[in-house]
């Protein structure tokens, strides 16, 4: 059970999914693999029926944004009332490989949005900000201070999908890769995502004049960045970023389901159906 916001249930989400990794890994040698790395007969931690164990969310938190895509709207009261129905259903996850704060090569899953650049500098201003300022108010005046302080870089980008790899140069302030259709105190980053499709949706936003990318912010919370020429969408299985300039790497932070852990180099791949939710 998580309670709490985005970060908090996605720390939770990974304690289930690492327990179960780990578990499969001490199996594997005397039971051999099945497909996705589980145990051939048997899921680590299992409930009676052979289940995985399904992960409640009371959204208690600051963003809330991975519970509007579950279709839990009305706040913790609705939340209670998913939990008490049993519910469940099989959501995607990202696993993801990046530079961590402390210089460290990190893996970790995510569950609803891994975002590059100017997300990474929103949520370590919004940490700074009272607890009277928060929820969308917050988030939409971290955002403005982040666009003052990013910068849009020339992202080396290595794309999958359906079996093609291809590979491109992507100018961009933020490359969101969407699980889940909201962030950032509820931005409509992703209309077209669904946490359950298996892919990613991409967004890419791009501007070099400040003012105007400023302008965009507003846009987001209504979906109709989509409409600008400088937004750009693509789906994947899979991408890599990378800058050429480590130093600038470094500066290209990230942001993890609304928390600040590193930053570029970055690899992600949809996990099909690897955490259990009662929602």
């Amino acid at each position: 059970m998580a309670v709490g916001g985005d970060g908090t249930f996605s720390e939770v989400a990974n304690g289930v999914l690492m327990a179960e990794d780990a578990s499969a890994r001490s199996e594997a040698g005397a039971e051999g693999l099945a497909p996705g790395g589980a145990p051939t007969g048997a899921t680590p931690h299992a409930e009676a029926d052979g289940r995985p164990p399904a992960v409640g969310l009371i959204n208690v938190g600051t963003g809330g944004d991975f519970r509007r895509s579950l279709g839990l709207d009305g706040g913790y009261e609705r939340c209670l009332e998913a939990i008490a129905l049993g519910r469940d259903r099989l959501v995607d996850v990202g696993r993801a490989s990046f530079r961590g704060n402390g210089g460290d090569r990190v893996e970790q899953y995510f569950v609803n949005v891994l975002s590059a650049g100017l997300g990474g500098y929103v949520d370590r201003y919004i940490e700074t900000m009272p607890r009277l300022v928060g929820g969308r108010a917050g988030y939409y005046l971290a955002s403005l201070r982040a666009v003052l302080v990013s910068k849009e870089r020339p992202v080396l980008a290595r794309i999958t999908w359906e079996g093609e790899t291809r590979e491109e140069v992507i100018p961009a302030y933020l490359i969101a890769i969407c699980n889940g259709r909201w962030f950032g105190g509820g931005m409509d980053i992703a209309p077209m995502a669904l946490p359950d499709d298996g892919r990613f949706e991409v967004l890419t936003i791009t501007e070099r004049n400040k003012a105007y990318l400023a302008a965009k912010v507003r846009k987001v919370y209504t979906g109709r960045h989509l409409e600008e020429p400088t937004v750009h969408h693509f789906p994947c299985e899979r991408v890599e970023l990378r800058l050429e300039d480590e130093a600038a790497e470094r500066r290209f932070l990230l942001d993890v389901d609304g928390d600040a852990l590193g930053s570029l180099p970055l690899t992600v791949e949809v996990v099909k159906e690897r955490l259990r939710i009662r929602a």
